[in-house]
């Protein structure tokens, strides 16, 4: 689980999500009492997308950001990226009724330490729930801003340690009883949402985070913590 390293590391994360991703997106609904999807129109707003803008939304899944992009910016040209096939596929079929979107959206099989694009090809890269999940952060880092062009931004939505305070066991109690019972009766897979919360609490504090973004290069780089502090938006600026 939260311990494994390398190549073990992610072939557990892409069996996991192969095994939850029909339930995946109902599942992070009923987590998050639907607050993903308000912390996902944020995301995209703090990209600024300029208009007919490319934009990339790494580690993608079902394409929820790639889908708000196009909501958001008129005429944007999104790719949602993904190493798991099943995320994608499922996305692709929920986009059947929609043929405009379908028309408009792109998917790539991606690995988030080695992205099969160009040099500056994005005006923007997002991720959601993504950053805990690679084997090497600083690689995957270092990648988002080889491909975004000068003056792109890079937001990345993700889970936080708990903070410390009156409200951490209730906090802890629902990260490791509520969450783990949920994703059985949901998905059938309680072992993926314990992973869930090991993961969270395995992975750096929102500071930390901020400074890996500076380190790998970023300008402007800031944060916001939702959620009683387990979620935090991070951005930054591929200097110009």
């Amino acid at each position: 689980m939260s311990h494994l390293t390398g190549g073990e590391r992610s072939q557990y994360v892409q069996t996991m999500f192969t095994r939850i991703a029909r339930r995946y997106d109902l599942m992070n609904r009923v987590m998050t009492a639907g607050q993903d999807v308000r912390w996902r129109r944020e995301v995209i707003r703090r990209a600024a997308l300029p208009k007919g803008g490319r934009l990339l939304d790494l580690g993608a899944g079902t394409g929820d950001l790639a889908r708000e992009a196009l909501r958001q910016c008129a005429g944007c040209q999104p790719i949602a990226a993904d190493f798991t096939l099943e995320m994608m596929l499922i996305g692709r079929r929920r986009l059947q009724n929609s043929p405009e979107e379908a028309r408009k959206l792109a998917w790539s099989a991606a690995d988030a330490t080695r992205l099969p694009f160009p040099r500056a090809s994005f005006e923007a890269v997002v991720s959601g729930f993504l950053l805990r999940n690679v084997n090497d952060l600083p690689g995957s880092l270092a990648e988002q801003y080889r491909v975004l062009r000068p003056g792109g931004r890079i937001v990345c939505l993700d889970t936080s340690p708990p903070p410390s305070g009156p409200l951490n066991p209730f906090i802890r109690f629902h990260l490791h009883t509520i969450i783990p019972t949920l994703g059985r009766v949901i998905t059938g897979q309680a072992e993926a949402y314990r992973y869930l919360p090991d993961s969270t609490e395995a992975f750096l504090e929102p500071e930390q985070l901020a400074a890996q973004l500076i380190e790998a290069g970023f300008q402007e780089v800031g944060y916001q913590r939702r959620m009683f502090g387990t979620i935090s938006i991070h951005w930054g600026t591929k200097p110009g």
